[in-house]
């Protein structure tokens, strides 16, 4: 465990080495955040109610957006793909560790420190605007969007491997992440709830994985799920868990089988 742990804090190194990237990604999820929150304001002026939310629902939804965002989103997967391409890949492979775990504790050590900022970010926007809050109060409610969450992070890391893991074929791997980055934003539940799509796009963005990502969780928090609606979302997170686990070990397997590093 100890190697790992060494991997996580090589990945906040990483971080530190290159502050100005990190500081200005983060300047970049806050001006998001707060074109949403001055948004939603400005619609709920004069309203109680508007999609099924009051004001202080859906301030929430959007202020945890941030947060849910940054600690399922926050992945170093993205490497990897170059790390096919460049032949590294190679440098890892041949040394005592699995590389999945290696993955992982690198998404952890992002995650970690991601998170820390996101809260930060959150404390501050809610010390300056004073927002009206949604404080879920009932402890089984609290647990399961735990459990959700947990579900979402397992589940877009798997996703985000399957990307990377392109590389063993292909050189175009940053088109496949952007397109899968664009489909989370509309239909993960980044811009707005998915409830206040269209009925029809609403039930087929059920199906897909990207509303389990950022909606579902915050959704169970705001305790607007019926017991059936949740049993169904935690259904089909737990499919894409498992459907993803095995296209991932599958990829991996078949990837090694065409994998060169020439001269590496």
């Amino acid at each position: 465990m100890k190697k790992y742990f060494q991997i996580i804090k090589g990945t906040w190194a990483e971080h530190m080495e290159y502050r100005l990237n990190f500081v200005l990604w983060r300047v970049r999820m806050v001006m998001q955040l707060l074109v949403a929150y001055f948004l939603w304001s400005a619609i709920f002026t004069n309203k109680q109610q508007l999609f099924g939310y009051t004001q202080s629902m859906m301030l929430t939804y959007v202020l945890f957006v941030n947060v849910v965002r940054t600690i399922v989103g926050g992945t170093r997967t993205q490497d990897i793909g170059v790390m096919i391409q460049s032949g590294e890949l190679s440098n890892y492979l041949i040394r005592p560790l699995n590389f999945f775990r290696f993955a992982i504790s690198r998404d952890v050590g992002d995650k970690t420190l991601n998170a820390l900022c996101a809260m930060g970010e959150f404390l501050l926007l809610f010390a300056l605007f004073r927002p009206e809050f949604y404080l879920q109060s009932n402890v089984f409610i609290i647990l399961a969007s735990l459990i959700a969450l947990s579900l979402s992070i397992i589940m877009f890391f798997e996703f985000s491997l399957l990307l990377s893991f392109l590389g063993f074929w292909t050189n175009e791997i940053w088109a496949p992440r952007f397109i899968s980055f664009v489909l989370m934003e509309f239909l993960g539940g980044v811009l707005f709830p998915l409830d206040v799509l269209p009925k029809a796009l609403f039930s087929f963005a059920q199906i897909l994985p990207f509303g389990y990502f950022i909606y579902f969780p915050i959704k169970v928090y705001l305790g607007q799920l019926s017991s059936s609606d949740m049993i169904g979302g935690f259904s089909v997170s737990v499919f894409w868990v498992v459907f993803f686990w095995y296209l991932v070990h599958a990829t991996w397997k078949r990837g090694l089988r065409v994998y060169t590093a020439v001269g590496k």
